[in-house]
């Protein structure tokens, strides 16, 4: 989702001394600030988006609850009918417009039933969600509900102009580009954050904010010591947004298969049970309708079988099957820690137990990546995970800003001068032959693995070369 942009104001070289050799400056440092200065200016956009609309995601959850009160709350009642009564209201609302695909029964007492349909008009992902009390089976709303996580239309909205801008498969590099080229400009940041620290006496700017110098040098300050308190933060989001994103995510996918690494999904065949590698991002297929017809009251049947078996919470999901020969899914779906998806198969006609799958048994990368890309959504822990999603999110929305006014900082004014030198080019052309090779081979390495990152780096690299080759060097009186 997001980015840091730290451009050094370095005062200009002395010169040497008669008689002396000139001194070698460093490279790798130059490259770094040249790498820093150049993805800032132009990726700098894609993640201020990205920074913005994911801060106002992580409050959505709440705005949700108040916008949408009527459709998720029911009078609490001592008393729950059925869900084949509560699907039966449903399907008198929904007539023959839709099939049924899952049902999700109220999980505290208070809240709705949702009883999920297909639907002409509707987007991948998308259900129509009717949402039913349990106590009357009254119908209190009929929405859009997206994804697994089954939001509602306004936090559809925003997350959908988080991964793509609503520009499809085409707006889904832009969110690409901020997630992978994020984790290379805080990368750069950093190691100049630590070479500066080394060098400069008043190590405590780097660490907070120095309002007591004017100008650039307290962007500079505010950039510096809030990007360094960042890092952290921002290269989570940069690995996990990656596992969202069209080419470097579907690397990752096929790195996990490879080693078996995949998360394990519910078989649904009745003549053999296997678990398989799914998606975590699940719920961002096409909804599946039952070609059978379904009786409503076996959803009661199979909740009750499953919670004899692993389903211990609340938040389940119950789906048909979507075929002949299939088994009926509870799936748990709560995202909050501790994290509850376990699922059960279980036969409609027998009501025995065909497979099951325990998240406690899933391997150590299924569960981090679980656990990431729910605390990368804000569901992990709450309202504590929130607050600091949104505090990251408009603290790299800062930084970015910050970036740009340092650069304006250093624009040329009507008369020639500079108020700041820009980041010098040319620092592959003082590097030796092996630093040239390793930059080259890193930027291959990465461009396999993240396609979008090492095309643009590539660009860079060459861009840069160019650009030493038509500046002028001065030479010693």
């Amino acid at each position: 989702m997001t980015t840091i942009l730290i451009t050094e104001d370095t005062p200009p070289p002395t010169p040497d001394q008669p008689g002396t050799p000139p001194r070698k400056q460093p490279w790798f440092g130059a490259f770094l600030l040249r790498l820093h200065f150049y993805a800032g200016i132009l990726i700098g956009p894609f993640i201020l988006v990205a920074a913005l609309s994911g801060a106002l995601y992580a409050a959505t959850p709440q705005l949700e609850q108040v916008i949408y009160a009527h459709e998720l709350r029911a009078p609490e009642s001592a008393t729950t009918l059925p869900l084949a009564d509560q699907i039966d209201a449903a399907q008198a609302v929904v007539g023959d417009e839709g099939a049924l695909v899952a049902v999700r029964p109220a999980p505290n007492n208070g809240d709705t039933t949702r009883v999920m349909f297909t639907g002409d008009g509707l987007g991948e992902s998308e259900t129509r969600a009717i949402f039913v009390d349990p106590a009357t089976a009254e119908v209190r709303g009929d929405l859009t509900a997206y994804g697994t996580s089954g939001v509602l239309p306004l936090r559809t909205w925003i997350d959908q102009f988080h991964r793509n801008l609503h520009l499809g498969d085409i707006g889904r590099l832009y969110s690409e580009l901020a997630a992978s080229w994020l984790g290379v400009v805080v990368l750069a940041g950093g190691a100049m954050w630590v070479i500066r620290i080394r060098k400069v006496r008043a190590k405590k700017d780097l660490l907070r904010p120095n309002n007591s110098v004017p100008g650039y040098r307290r962007l500079f300050s505010w950039h510096a010591s809030t990007g360094i308190w960042l890092l952290v933060g921002a290269l989570f989001l940069s690995a996990t947004g990656i596992t969202w994103s069209q080419y470097a995510g579907a690397n990752v996918s096929e790195l996990r298969a490879a080693f078996n690494l995949g998360t394990p999904s519910i078989s649904t065949d009745l003549g053999e049970a296997a678990a398989a590698p799914t998606d975590e991002h699940a719920g961002h297929g096409t909804a599946s309708a039952s070609t059978a017809a379904i009786e409503p009251a076996t959803f009661d049947a199979v909740l009750a079988v499953s919670q004899t078996v692993n389903v211990n919470t609340g938040l389940v999901e119950i789906r048909p099957p979507a075929a002949a020969g299939q088994a009926w899914v509870v799936q748990e779906i709560q995202r909050s820690f501790p994290t509850e998806v376990d699922s059960v198969a279980v036969d409609g006609a027998t009501l025995q137990v065909t497979d099951r799958v325990d998240f406690a048994d899933f391997n150590l990368a299924a569960k981090l990546t679980r656990w990431g890309i729910d605390t990368h959504m804000g569901t992990m822990f709450g309202l504590a995970n929130q607050l600091v999603l949104l505090a990251t999110a408009l603290g790299l929305a800062a930084m970015v800003s910050w970036g740009y006014l340092m650069w304006w900082k250093r624009r040329p004014t009507r008369g020639g001068a500079k108020m700041g030198r820009p980041a010098p080019a040319g620092a592959l052309a003082g590097a030796p032959w092996w630093g040239v090779l390793a930059v080259m081979a890193g930027a291959l390495v990465v461009g396999l693995f993240f396609p979008l990152v090492g095309i643009s780096l590539l660009v860079f690299i060459v861009v840069d070369a160019v650009l030493s080759l038509r500046t002028p060097r001065s030479t010693p009186n």
